[in-house]
Parts: structure tokens; sequence; C-alpha cells
């Protein structure tokens, strides 16, 4: 034969209990969740810093690289003034060497 166990009475000083406990679970829960959220705030925080840094050692970079390329592109219009002067020249040199040889084959 079975034997029936008898269930527990909950009395008002057991649910009185028993709601402390539940309360005071959730209020540890509530500031787990807050040191949590916390951190994560300040691991972002230190994240965000640590960009700002790169982003400010980025944009020196990047100033730095376009007055190398003002200098480079100063120097290649240098370059290419030049070289029209040379075509310029040698063209000319060219036209006055035909001349004189058409002048002489001629006479």
């Amino acid at each position: 034969m079975a034997v029936m166990t008898e269930r527990p009475k909950w009395s008002d000083e057991r649910l009185d209990d028993l709601s402390a406990r539940v309360n005071d679970g959730f209020r540890r829960n509530d500031e787990e969740h807050h040191e949590i959220r916390r951190e994560i705030k300040e691991g972002f925080d230190r994240m965000n810093a640590r960009f700002d840094k790169q982003e400010a050692r980025f944009d020196k970079q990047d100033a730095r690289f376009e007055a190398r390329m003002d200098r480079l592109e100063a120097r290649m219009d240098q370059f290419q003034h030049t070289l029209f002067i040379f075509s310029g020249g040698l063209i000319g040199a060219l036209i006055a060497a035909v001349i004189t040889l058409v002048a002489t084959v001629a006479s």
C-alpha cells in the first residue's frame, strides 16, 4: 500500500520567507546585471578612446601623405614642362635639319 505523505503547510511566515528569498534573488540578479552593463560600457569607452587615438594618428599620416603627394605633383608638373620644352626644341632641330638637307640636295 502506498504511503501518503502529508503536503507541507504554507503558513504566512513561510510564504513571507519565500517571498523575501525570491526578492533577494532578484535584487542580486539586478545588481549583477547592472555591474555587467557598467563593465561593458567601460570596455566600450576604452575601445572608443583607442579608436579616437588611432583616428588621430591616421589623420596625421593622411596630412603627411597629402603634403608628399602635393610635392610629387609639383615635381611632375615641372618634369612635364621640361619635357614639353625639350620636345619642342627637338622638333625645331629636326625641321631645321630637314630644311638644310633639302636645301643641300636641291643645290
